[in-house]
C-alpha cells in the first residue's frame, strides 16, 4: 500500500520559514518524480514544485520561485520542501505527490493527505 505522509505544517508569521517533509512508503521511490501542490480555501489545487527522479532537475511555480526549495533523499524516501519568506497568500493545505511522469504537466499517481500551512500577516 502506497503512503505519502506530510509533516511540518503550522502557523507562522509573514516573512518566516517552515520546512515540510513527505515520507513515502510502499512504492519504488526512485522511479517517481515527486512534487508538492497546495490548495487554498475556495481555490483549485495548484502546482508548487517538483523534482525529478535523479534530483537533477527542479521546477517551481512562479509564485514561489526564489523562496521555496524542493529536494529529495532517495535513501530515506523523503521529499523536503523548504519555504522561506512566507507570505499570507502561501496559506493553504500542502500535498505531496508521486508522479510516474512529470508532476507539473502530468497527473500525479499518488497523493498524501496534506499538511496545513497558515501564514499570518
Amino acid at each position: 500500500q502506497v503512503q505519502l505522509v506530510e509533516s511540518g505544517g503550522g502557523l507562522v508569521q509573514a516573512g518566516g520559514s517552515l520546512r515540510l517533509s513527505c515520507a513515502a512508503s510502499g512504492l519504488a521511490f526512485n522511479n517517481y518524480a515527486m512534487g508538492w501542490f497546495r490548495q487554498a480555501p475556495g481555490k483549485e489545487r495548484e502546482f508548487v514544485a517538483s523534482i525529478n527522479r535523479a534530483s537533477s532537475a527542479t521546477v517551481y511555480a512562479d509564485s514561489v520561485k526564489g523562496r521555496f526549495t524542493i529536494s529529495r533523499n532517495n535513501a530515506q524516501n523523503t521529499v523536503p520542501l523548504q519555504m522561506n519568506s512566507l507570505k499570507p497568500e502561501d496559506t493553504a493545505l500542502y500535498y505531496c505527490a508521486a508522479c510516474r511522469t512529470g508532476c507539473r504537466t502530468g497527473t500525479p499517481n499518488y497523493w498524501g493527505q496534506g499538511t496545513q500551512v497558515t501564514v499570518s500577516s
